[in-house]
Parts: C-alpha cells; sequence; structure tokens
C-alpha cells in the first residue's frame, strides 16, 4: 500500500471482529513505536498491550463504548515523565508530543497491515491506572483498540489546506 493511500485509508474503527491479531501484526505495529522520533530521542514512553478476553467489563472503566472490548487487543501508550526531553528555555516538556507521535506511527502501521484502530485521549484516567498498575511517573496518554475492522468507513470531513496552511507568517 502506498503512504499516501494508507492515510487516506486510515479512519477511527468503532466495530471490530473477534479475531485475533497474529503475533507477528503485533510485533511490528510495536516497532512503527520503537521507531518513531522522539525529542532528544529519549523514547520516554511505554506501550502497554492489553488482552481483552474476559477483561471487558473491567476494561469498560477506563473508555464505556462496547466497541472499545471488541477487539482482542487494546494498546495503551503511556508517557514516563522523568525521561522525556525538556525545552530549555521555558522549561516545555515533550513527552505528551512524543506519546502522540508513537501513537501515529501505530495506527498508521496497523492500517498498512489491514487492522483497525481507533485514537482515544478521553478516558478515565484514574481507572487506568488503577486497572494497569501504572507506577506514580507514569501517565497514561493515549488508548486504542487494535483488531480487525467489522465497519465500514464513512467519507472523511477535512477542511481545504487554504484554511489550514500559512505561508512565511501568520
Amino acid at each position: 500500500m502506498d503512504f499516501f493511500e494508507m492515510i487516506r485509508e486510515r479512519h477511527s474503527v468503532r466495530a471490530y471482529r473477534p479475531d485475533p491479531v497474529e503475533d507477528e501484526k503485533l510485533n511490528l505495529v510495536l516497532d512503527a513505536a520503537r521507531l518513531a522520533p522522539t525529542a532528544h530521542n529519549n523514547q520516554p514512553f511505554q506501550v502497554i498491550v492489553i488482552h481483552t478476553n474476559d477483561r471487558q467489563e473491567e476494561l469498560r472503566n477506563i473508555y464505556h463504548r462496547e466497541w472499545f472490548v471488541q477487539p482482542p487487543l487494546i494498546l495503551c501508550v503511556c508517557g514516563v515523565s522523568s525521561q522525556g526531553w525538556i525545552r530549555g528555555y521555558d522549561q516545555r516538556s515533550y513527552v505528551e508530543v512524543d506519546a502522540a507521535i508513537v501513537m501515529d506511527h501505530m495506527i498508521l502501521a496497523a492500517t498498512a497491515l489491514g487492522l483497525g484502530t481507533c485514537w482515544i485521549a478521553a478516558f478515565n484516567s484514574r481507572a487506568a491506572r488503577d486497572i494497569l498498575q501504572l507506577p506514580l511517573e507514569v501517565e497514561p496518554l493515549l488508548f486504542t483498540p487494535l483488531g480487525y475492522s467489522a465497519d465500514q468507513p464513512k467519507p472523511k470531513e477535512r477542511k481545504p489546506l487554504a484554511e489550514i496552511v500559512r505561508y512565511e507568517h501568520w
């Protein structure tokens, strides 16, 4: 699949088949996370692979949508603040930016492999911390189900380039 075709094909999947995800495909998705660029190449993240089998009720406490627990796997990108790069002149941490890049790499790799995902940031972080048994310095930042899609993508609505791109100045 051509890169630009893959970008056009990627969509938020909200219905999944129960089919297992092959270990080879899972490892390719996880390797995409490892290869993602991060500030100063610090890689201040961890990816938690969560098997949904027999855990659906518990996992719904993280995100209450039924489709969240339909596929066999859920991936969580966590930030490790103590490992992140901090910009010197204003002390801005790049952990959240790095986590977003990692998630983007994983969902694009999943798309290339014929898998569905859905970027989730609106989840119950307290429930996620408890269920995933996270240490204090680790923050759950993003989730995605990972599995085979059972839905059809809707047409994407995006702003035209003229509304989002500026040249030389505002």
